[in-house]
């Protein structure tokens, strides 16, 4: 495979662009060579720009659970271009979608709409400082909430030690207002409420981690999370971004029956354009401006476009049997590649959710950040490196899930397999 008009741009954005790209792990850094620069995208398949087809197991990083270039999606896009791609002023799509999220999300009873999952994770916590009057947040090791500074920290030699900045710029006395507990680990994070309770506004959590590769709650995880915040008087956020309208209808909330404060979402209710939305208890929601006075306030926030393609995207996902087909092409995956990786002697665990999944190689569940960091990392590589020479596009990165949409049907999780057995 060759990839001289991805090396020649990726050179030339070098110069101009950081590290050539405008998300670190674009940039192939953790797996070698050049990234792949991307032209046009249909279905379930993307074609570089020097004419190499993948199946895209990418997908944006999960927003386009309908694949690339959706007629009904294109079309509404279209119909919001020739009426105006922004006003800065309210308009009846906005009440349209939030209608749409509220009915099908059943803890939301408001909604604010942003431009992103880091701007709905970064409000959510100042609305639930706010409302608490308390400073601190507590997050998991491995949990990705977005950039926001709050959120940028990693936990120091043990449960109880407060955050470290995870990042130049973000101030070590910020850093030291989130506090790190282990992901399916409820002692570590009884022990930091013993130890900070009267000061904690809240538990932010990706109630199905999805940005340490796939792992699911253990049971029990969430409804003792539930039950530390409601005995501490601190608030419950789920980080819905990735999981929210993707493993269900409403989100992984629907799933697990346990009712979060507040819920952040983005991804796929923009339809694969930028957009973000964070809501929960009307109580809550209406502390934030201009019904209260916890500010947060966006130009583009709501803007046409976004709000068509997602509109459109929950209208199509709320049609019979969408959800289903999901699960038997998710189905038909995982347990595939876990066949396949038997019949060669080799380790191999698939996690998944729904239409997100993540390769393990390991024959052991993995719980949490350290038994990730304990699965064989250089394999996984040399394993990325070959399907990419197969035309599969994974993403490049052993800590990132996998996504499937309504276009990868039989043939193409068909292709996938035949790609996975020949790169062993």
């Amino acid at each position: 495979m060759r990839l001289d008009q991805s090396e020649t741009i990726f050179a030339q954005a070098q110069n101009l662009i950081p590290g050539g790209v405008n998300s670190p792990v674009r940039a192939y850094s953790s797996v070698g060579g050049t990234p792949p620069h991307l032209k046009s995208g249909k279905g379930p398949l993307v074609t570089d720009e020097d004419g190499n087809e993948y199946v895209d197991m990418v997908l944006s990083y999960g927003p386009l659970i309908l694949g690339h270039g959706d007629e009904e999606v294109k079309e509404a896009l279209h119909a919001a271009v020739e009426s105006g791609t922004a006003f800065g002023a309210p308009t009846r799509a906005e009440l349209t979608i939030a209608q749409a999220i509220c009915e099908r999300v059943d803890p939301v009873e408001m909604v604010r709409l942003v431009n992103s999952g880091t701007e709905a994770t970064l409000s959510a916590a100042r609305l639930a400082r706010a409302t608490t009057d308390r400073n601190r947040i507590i997050k998991f090791n491995g949990c990705y909430h977005g950039h926001g500074d709050s959120f940028l920290v990693r936990a120091g030699s043990g449960g109880l030690t407060l955050g470290a900045p995870d990042s130049p710029g973000v101030p070590r006395s910020l850093a030291e207002l989130t506090l790190i507990a282990e992901y399916n680990d409820l002692s570590s994070t009884s022990s930091l409420f013993e130890a900070h309770g009267n000061d904690i506004a809240a538990i932010i959590v990706e109630p199905v981690a999805g940005n340490m590769g796939l792992i699911p709650p253990e049971p029990g995880f969430l409804q003792g999370l539930r039950d530390l915040c409601d005995n501490h008087g601190a608030l419950l956020v789920f980080d819905e971004v990735m999981t929210g309208f993707r493993v269900a209808a409403g989100g992984y909330q629907q799933i697990c029956k346990i009712k979060p404060d507040l819920i952040c979402m983005g991804k796929v209710i923009g339809g694969g354009l930028p957009i973000g939305a964070y809501g929960g208890r009307r109580d809550l929601m209406k502390e934030i401006s201009p019904a209260g006075d916890v500010y947060q306030a966006g130009t583009l926030s709501g803007n046409p476009l976004a709000v068509a393609a997602g509109t459109k995207t929950l209208e199509i996902l709320g049609r019979k049997g969408v959800y289903q087909g999901l699960e038997e092409s998710s189905q038909r995956l995982a347990s595939g590649i876990e066949e396949i990786f038997a019949r060669h002697g080799r380790p191999g665990r698939v996690q998944r959710q729904g239409s997100m999944m993540c390769l393990y190689l390991t024959d052991s569940p993995v719980r949490n950040l350290n038994e990730v960091n304990g699965t064989d990392r250089e394999s996984w590589i040399t394993f990325f490196r070959s399907m990419l020479e197969h035309g599969i596009l994974l993403p490049p990165s052993p800590y990132e899930a996998w996504f499937l949409s309504t276009k990868h049907d039989e043939p193409t999780v068909t292709r996938i397999l035949e790609a996975v057995d020949r790169s062993l």
